[in-house]
């Protein structure tokens, strides 16, 4: 069934090409489509494009149809072109010509709009929770090793003392900014495009204030050419916040690899946590943290895709936009797994607490070895000087005790001020 037959059939390779994998991923939008149907039923009833009877008829026909959604019963079979004309199918069958209403004044362009804003508020909302689930387990982690010092690298040499207090916190940190991101592309998806039809509006007097306050949106995209330019920037917007969070995530998973190779030992898991080679016995491998990594940096790259798929159409709706579905709604999926899994492990990750009683990080405390000359009143260039004399000539003796007291460093991670200022993102 299509709900644009016009009583001819078209090629079985050009239904195989244009349709594409629209099925499958319906089954993941088809509760917002419902949701939507149902309030656009209401609507219609409210301006008198439906008796009530109808309008009841088709909300509880609607309703039934969500139950089978939720109880995972709802397939949309080769015969149907997507959920759109699966679920008008189901309101005729049931309801004769009332189910045959359902489409005035609206358009598939309008309903996929609004079933992928609802859609992607309702996804946003499940990263931001899990994103706060990690950043608490980085905020407990790095109070919990705060004392244990850590080298800190530049250019991959041995630089200065870190702790992990610091490493954990700064990936907590980090999450912030990556919260913005998701809350811009909260803001952008949560404006009601319903009413926009083809998008160039409809000439039935449609109230499509009640919409958005039926459906729970914070505003209205007034404008419906706007409305439809939405398609494509929602999703990017989306993709931008995935991303965000997936450059963190990605960051970690190789400092994890890399702190957890032998040369290194810094940290270590249960053999639960790791996995094991065919031919030796005593390899202990991170490959949930290899495949965060690859799996983020991919979703890296989904900005640029969507980019090149959107960025050169004029206005209007083009069948183009319905690529950006099947490049979205996995990476959503994806970024979800990621950060379930990096969560799920990281709470059982296990510290080298002596790592810097080897004398080779010796070198790190040459910088406060260095500033306490400084202090003692020697100009900053010549202690530089003669500490670098005293490294050539294998006669530095590293001031162990460093005290950091400034915002933010060893000494004062500021913990409670990181915690104020996710609690601020969060709730935004």
């Amino acid at each position: 069934m299509k709900i644009w037959d016009k009583g001819f059939s078209t090629d079985k390779k050009i239904d195989h090409f244009t349709v594409g994998n629209d099925r499958a991923l319906d089954l993941i939008l088809v509760k917002y489509d419902v949701i939507a149907s149902i309030a656009h039923a209401k609507m219609l009833g409210r301006v008198g494009l439906l008796n009530n009877e109808e309008t009841n008829q088709l909300t509880i026909g609607l309703k039934n149809i969500l139950k089978d959604v939720e109880n995972g019963d709802f397939t949309i079979e080769d015969t149907f072109e997507d959920m759109h004309s699966k679920i008008e199918y189901l309101l005729i069958q049931q309801l004769g010509d009332t189910g045959k209403k359902i489409h005035m004044a609206r358009s598939r362009n309008d309903q996929v709009l609004v079933a992928m804003h609802l859609y992607l508020k309702d996804e946003l909302t499940a990263i931001k929770n899990q994103t706060k689930e990690l950043f608490n387990l980085f905020i407990s982690l790095a109070d919990k090793h705060k004392d244990v010092l850590l080298p800190g690298y530049t250019h991959l040499q041995i630089a200065m003392p870190s702790s992990f207090g610091l490493w954990f916190s700064a990936y907590a940190e980090s999450l912030i900014d990556d919260l913005y991101f998701i809350n811009a592309a909260y803001k952008i998806a949560d404006q009601n495009p319903l009413g926009s039809a083809a998008g160039y509006g409809s000439s039935f007097p449609i109230d499509r204030t009640f919409t958005t306050k039926e459906l729970h949106f914070h505003d209205l995209k007034y404008n419906v050419v706007a409305a439809q330019m939405s398609r494509g920037k929602v999703e990017k917007s989306t993709a931008f916040g995935v991303s965000a969070i997936a450059s963190t995530l990605s960051k970690f998973a190789m400092d994890v690899c890399l702190y957890m190779n032998q040369n290194f030992d810094f940290i270590s898991f249960p053999d639960e946590l790791t996995t094991g080679s065919s031919i030796m016995p005593h390899k202990k491998n991170p490959d949930v943290f290899e495949l965060i990594r690859g799996k983020c940096n991919k979703l890296q790259a989904v900005p640029n895709e969507l980019i090149l798929i959107t960025n050169n159409l004029p206005s209007g709706y083009h069948r183009d936009l319905q690529l950006v579905k099947e490049t979205i709604v996995p990476a959503i999926q994806e970024i979800k797994a990621c950060l379930e899994i990096a969560a799920f492990t990281l709470k059982d990750i296990r510290i080298n607490k002596n790592i810097l009683e080897d004398p080779k990080y010796d070198y790190l405390f040459s910088v406060d070895t260095l500033n306490e000359l400084v202090l003692s009143g020697i100009p900053f260039r010549d202690a530089y000087k003669a500490m670098g004399q005293d490294i050539a000539n294998n006669t530095f003796n590293p001031k162990k005790d460093i005290k950091h007291t400034h915002e933010g460093s060893l000494g004062n991670l500021c913990l409670d001020k990181i915690q104020e200022k996710f609690d601020s993102a969060f709730h935004s």
